[in-house]
């Protein structure tokens, strides 16, 4: 009796697992494709690298592809481990799609080909699907820097500076090391400069994107030019670091809109985050350590799809609340962590000294 029952669970289980092949993709200009929906590797200060990695072992079994990784967050090495024992048991390297990112002590001429060298061995992989600048600045903060941190050396936008660090890039990929280059928490402002003196454009922009914040103009702009858009904190980040809580920040998953939809779909606010990200046009990359979640998450852009009713109700819940300020990354003579994110229409490049 027990062995039928264990048999029946074990079907049971498989029954559950997503083919990979069934999960839509987008098509890069290169004509390269990546999953519409990717595993975020944020570990945030609440969990250790080791459940990341036994996270990222169980979502590649489940049937994910598309992992997003970082330098900044610590624990490439363990992912590393866990990449190795996914393509040891039998998943090839070429179905996955792996993104790493740039770190912002290492913008230095000397200095990019030695980051991706290490996230390479640390990753123990031979090559990145995508490699991205992480931030447009060269500014750091300590691992759980405290609300009104500030770098002590921090500077603005200097677009001389980023572009030694996006030439490097472009050598990565000329030397093989990375099938693709873009950035991370880039504005169009940035991006338009980007553009004209790039040799290699770049192939995606990772940046904070939810129903509450939609970024409409960014969305037209990378769309227009090829760019594809990966959207961290797809459910508006309830755990991201406290130092980017404000008391009216908007909380996603209590939004009157996707709380209604969602039980038309009796499925949780979160569900429909995903799912309204992944019909738009951009790859969610969702963070988490529990099975039950990612499965859902993954499950979620293969059946059950919105509607275009429910997709145009989504669009006007846009509210503008940007969740991740970056008030860490602020300069000295800054004011506001708006300051960060080119809302004037122009670049702020601050005082220069």
């Amino acid at each position: 009796m027990i062995e039928i029952n264990l048999k029946e669970e074990i079907m049971d289980n498989m029954k559950r697992v997503i083919d990979p092949n069934t999960v839509p993709q987008f098509t890069l200009y290169t004509g390269a494709k990546m999953p519409v929906i990717g595993m975020g590797t944020f570990g945030n200060d609440r969990c250790s690298g080791d459940e990341v990695a036994t996270t990222v072992k169980g979502a590649a079994e489940y049937g994910y592809r598309l992992f997003d990784c970082a330098a900044a967050y610590g624990n490439e090495p363990e992912i590393g481990r866990a990449f190795k024992e996914v393509i040891d048991s039998g998943i090839k390297r070429e179905d996955l799609f792996v993104i790493s990112k740039l770190w912002n002590n290492m913008h230095g001429k000397r200095d990019v080909l030695l980051a991706c060298a290490k996230t390479l061995k640390d990753l123990q992989l031979d090559y990145l699907d995508m490699y991205l600048v992480h931030w447009p600045f060269a500014n750091t903060h300590p691992k759980g820097a405290e609300p009104g941190y500030r770098d002590p050396g921090a500077k603005p936008y200097n677009h001389e500076k980023y572009m030694e660090a996006w030439y490097q890039m472009e050598r990565l990929v000329e030397m093989g090391l990375v099938r693709h280059i873009g950035t991370s928490n880039s504005t169009e402002q940035k991006l338009k400069l980007l553009m004209r003196d790039a040799k290699i454009k770049p192939a995606a922009n990772e940046v904070e994107l939810h129903p509450t914040f939609s970024q409409p103009e960014l969305f037209k702009y990378c769309s227009d030019n090829k760019i594809q858009l990966i959207g961290y904190s797809p459910i508006g980040s309830p755990t991201r670091p406290d130092r980017d809580k404000d008391a009216e920040d908007a909380v996603e998953i209590e939004n009157p809109v996707i709380i209604k939809i969602a039980k038309e779909h009796n499925v949780h606010p979160a569900v429909i985050c995903l799912k309204w990200a992944a019909q738009r046009g951009q790859v969610p990359v969702p963070s988490t350590i529990y099975a039950n979640e990612y499965e859902s998450n993954l499950r979620c852009v293969v059946e059950d799809l919105l509607s275009e009713a429910e997709m145009s109700e989504l669009e006007k819940v846009n509210t503008n609340c940007r969740m991740l300020k970056g008030k860490v990354f602020l300069w000295e003579d800054a004011k506001h962590w708006t300051d960060l994110w080119d809302m004037s229409g122009e670049i702020n490049v601050g005082i220069r000294k």
